[in-house]
């Protein structure tokens, strides 16, 4: 990030237009910086997003090519900025439980045990930053889209909608436009996470159950 704010500063001072490009935390956590660095999705260092990427990753004279996610859902607005939007309709779609308002509950009310709450956590560990997709071959969105399906499904607040979720959520990434998944394993290779493409097994499983509930 630091290099193109330098980058940018250049090309104010010759007159040029700065190149756009999104960011916000720069510590990791927002998912805003994605952009593909030589041809890898935020970039040779594993589970690292853009922001957190320092050119001591690379060799002095190196040559970087920049560019853009690339995917039919994430259509280009300018430079480095692409429209995530149809994450946030995937989301709004199912990615949700319902509750009472009023007074929260007791936190030991409703237990659960430490390696369901681990593996939940590791999938909520998911900042919707769509490297996925870019690494995809088929520009799928099932690693984004099952880890929020998944982490719901593992805690006992996110039962009441457990089968609708799964079929309202894939229903809404295949409407986005998004590609299917065959399995190739570049997500899990380039997400800033480390999310398991067993996600996306969890969600197909329960798919599954679902449509045959139905």
């Amino acid at each position: 990030m630091e290099l193109l704010d330098v980058l940018n500063e250049q090309l104010i001072h010759q007159g040029q237009d700065p190149i756009e490009f999104d960011h916000d935390c720069r510590e990791g956590i927002c998912g805003s910086c994605g952009m593909m660095i030589n041809g890898q999705a935020h970039g040779p260092q594993s589970q690292t997003a853009a922001c957190q990427l320092h050119l001591r990753h690379f060799r002095s004279g190196d040559l970087l090519v920049v560019e853009p996610w690339r995917a039919a859902a994430f259509p280009v607005i300018k430079d480095l900025v692409v429209d995530r939007s149809a994450f946030d309709r995937i989301i709004a779609a199912g990615g949700y439980v319902a509750v009472n308002t009023g007074a929260a509950p007791e936190a030991n009310t409703l237990p659960v045990a430490k390696n369901t709450a681990d593996l939940a956590f590791d999938y909520a560990a998911c900042i919707g930053c769509g490297a996925c997709v870019a690494a995809c071959p088929n520009a799928s969105a099932s690693l984004f889209t099952a880890a929020k399906v998944a982490h719901l499904s593992l805690l006992p607040q996110g039962q009441p909608e457990r089968q609708s979720r799964v079929l309202k959520m894939t229903q809404q990434m295949a409407e986005e436009g998004f590609g299917d998944c065959s399995n190739h394993g570049e997500c899990e290779a380039v997400c800033p996470k480390g999310i398991s493409i067993s996600a996306i097994a969890r969600m197909r499983r329960q798919y599954v159950q679902a449509a045959l509930g139905r």
